[in-house]
C-alpha cells in the first residue's frame, strides 16, 4: 500500500496547489496533526517548534527569511521554495511603480482630493496647480537593475520595450539567467556604475549579510539628482536613514517600495505599498502548484528541485527499491553509504550524489528491499542527517 502523507499549511494556500495532492493520499488542512510535510507564506517559522517528524517544508513564494533553515538543515529538512512563480506580478507592479514616479500621480492624486468648490473652481485650481507635477517620460532614460535573476530579466525586457537604456549588474547570474537576459541591456561591473547611469534604479537581489544596507549612504550620493529608487526585493536592502537623507536634500525624486516602515510612513517622497509583489491571484496559484509538485516529488520519490539548503537532485527510478540520504558535506560519506549496503548484501543500480555548501545529499536505488537493520547503520554514520526508504508503489 502507498504510504500517506500529511501536510501542514500555515497560511492560505492556492486551492489550485493544493488540488495537486492526491485526496486519497494526502491529508491536507490547517489543523493537521503529525505532519510530513508543512506548506506556507508568509508565516514566522522562527521560534515554532516543529514536529520531528516532519520531512519537508514548502515556502510558496521566493524568500525563506521567515523560516529557521539553518536548523532545519542540521535535521536534513529540505526548504523548497517557488523562484520565478511570481516574477510577472512583481515584474508588473515595478512597471507600475516606475510609471506613477516618472509621472508624479501619487502627489498629483493628493491634490485633487486637497480642492474644494463647485466644476468652475475646480477647473480653475486644476489648471493653476498641474504644472507642479510635470513629468518625464520612459525612452531614452536609463534604467539600472541590481539582481539580474528571472524578475531582473523580465523588468529588463519590459524596460527595453519601452525605449529605455538598460544597465544591469548581478555578480552571481546563473547560466539560465544569462541565456533569457536581453542582449541589448548593458553588462555593468558594479552596483557602483549602475547608480551613476540610472535615472530609475531597480532593486532585485536576496537580503543575505553581505547585500544587506547594500545601498547605503556613501552610494546614494552616487546617484543622478532627481533619480528614482525602486526596492520590491527586501526592506533590509537600502539603509533607510540614509534614504531619508538623500530624499530630504532632494538628491532623490522618490522611494517606491513595497515594505512600509514606522521610519518611511508619510514622507511626501516615498511611495510605500503593502507587500504587494506577489499578490495576484495568477502568482498564488503558480506559486503553489510549483511548490506543492516539488514537495510531492520529494516526499514520494525523494527527488529536490528548488530546495534552498540542498542540491537540485532528480533520479528517475531504475530499481524499485530506494534510499535518500541527507548528509554533511564531508569527505568519504558515499563510500561509507556504499560499503554498508555491500556488507548488507545489496546490490546498488544506480546512485547519485550531489553537494551545495555544507549540505550533501544521495539517492540510491536497489535492486532488492532494504533491511530496516541497514537503515538504521546508515542513520548511524557521522554526518548523516536523515535516511528515508522509498520502495517503488
Amino acid at each position: 500500500m502507498a504510504e500517506a502523507f500529511r501536510v501542514l499549511t500555515l497560511n492560505s494556500i492556492s486551492p489550485l496547489g493544493l488540488k495537486r495532492f492526491p485526496a486519497g493520499r494526502y491529508t491536507v488542512g490547517n489543523h493537521v496533526a503529525d505532519p510530513d510535510a508543512i506548506l506556507l507564506r508568509s508565516h514566522d517559522m522562527h521560534g515554532m517548534d516543529i514536529p520531528a517528524q516532519v520531512k519537508a517544508i514548502g515556502r510558496a513564494g521566493a524568500g525563506t527569511n521567515n523560516i529557521p533553515v539553518v536548523e532545519l538543515s542540521r535535521r536534513g529538512v529540505p526548504v523548497f521554495n517557488a523562484p520565478g512563480a511570481n516574477a510577472n506580478a512583481v515584474k508588473e507592479l515595478v512597471l507600475a511603480s516606475m510609471l506613477i514616479a516618472a509621472r508624479n500621480l501619487v502627489p498629483a492624486v493628493r491634490f485633487v482630493d486637497s480642492l474644494a468648490g463647485d466644476d468652475a473652481a475646480l477647473h480653475k485650481l486644476v489648471e493653476d496647480g498641474k504644472k507642479h507635477f510635470v513629468g518625464t517620460e520612459l525612452p531614452r532614460h536609463c534604467l539600472g537593475i541590481i539582481g539580474l535573476g528571472k524578475i531582473g530579466s523580465l523588468v529588463a525586457d519590459a524596460a527595453i520595450k519601452l525605449g529605455m537604456n538598460v544597465v544591469g549588474f548581478d555578480p552571481h547570474i546563473t547560466v539560465d539567467a544569462a541565456w533569457s537576459l536581453p542582449s541589448q541591456v548593458k553588462k555593468a561591473h558594479s552596483i557602483e556604475e549602475v547608480l551613476k547611469a540610472s535615472e530609475f534604479v531597480t532593486l532585485h537581489a536576496p537580503l543575505l549579510d553581505v547585500t544587506r544596507h547594500m545601498i547605503n549612504g556613501e552610494r546614494l550620493k552616487l546617484m543622478k539628482h532627481g533619480a528614482i529608487l525602486l526596492n520590491f526585493a527586501r526592506d533590509g536592502l537600502v539603509d533607510e536613514v540614509a534614504l531619508l537623507e538623500a530624499l530630504d536634500a532632494k538628491r532623490l525624486r522618490y522611494y517606491m517600495c513595497d515594505f512600509p516602515t514606522q521610519l518611511l510612513q508619510g514622507h511626501a517622497s516615498v511611495v510605500a505599498l503593502p507587500h504587494l509583489g506577489a499578490s495576484t491571484r495568477e502568482a498564488e496559484d503558480n506559486c503553489a502548484m510549483m511548490v506543492v509538485d516539488q514537495v510531492r516529488d520529494f516526499l514520494e520519490q525523494g527527488n529536490i528541485v528548488n530546495a534552498v539548503n540542498f542540491p537540485d537532485v532528480v533520479m528517475p527510478r531504475e530499481a524499485p527499491f530506494r534510499v535518500g540520504i541527507a548528509n554533511a558535506n564531508v569527505p568519504n560519506m558515499v563510500g561509507q553509504i556504499s560499503t554498508a549496503m555491500a556488507k548488507a548484501g545489496l546490490n546498488i543500480h544506480t546512485m547519485l550524489n550531489k553537494s551545495k555548501a555544507q549540505m550533501a545529499y544521495t539517492l540510491v536505488d536497489t535492486d532488492s528491499a532494504v533491511p530496516p537493520s541497514l537503515l538504521a547503520d546508515l542513520a548511524a554514520i557521522e554526518g548523516v542527517l536523515s535516511v528515508r526508504y522509498l520502495p517503488e508503489e
